[in-house]
C-alpha cells in the first residue's frame, strides 16, 4: 500500500473536468486507488464519487493505492494532481 497527501491549490477544486481526468488515469491501473478528504473517500475511477467529495481549494487529500502496480499508480496520480489541481 502506498499513500501520499496532496493539498489542492486550484480555486475551483475538483469539478467535472479534473474528476474526469483523474478517473481516466485511475482506470489505467489494476491497483485500487482511493482518494479521501476528511471522513469521506471515493474510488478514484468513479467520476461522480470524486465530485461528491466536494473538494475545494486548500483541502488536503489522501491518496491510497493498493495492488500490484501501486508504485506506478501513486506516481501517475501524484503527477496528475500536481498538473491539474
Amino acid at each position: 500500500m502506498k499513500t501520499f497527501e496532496y493539498t489542492v491549490t486550484d480555486p475551483l477544486g475538483i469539478h467535472a473536468r479534473p474528476a474526469g481526468m483523474i478517473a481516466t488515469e485511475a482506470k489505467k491501473f489494476t491497483s485500487k486507488i482511493t482518494i479521501s478528504k476528511g471522513d469521506k473517500s471515493a474510488d478514484a475511477s468513479r467520476l461522480f464519487a470524486l465530485m461528491g467529495l466536494s473538494v475545494k481549494e486548500g483541502d488536503t487529500l489522501t491518496v491510497t493505492c493498493t495492488g500490484e502496480d501501486e508504485e506506478a499508480a501513486v506516481d501517475a496520480i501524484r503527477k496528475l494532481l500536481e498538473k491539474i489541481l
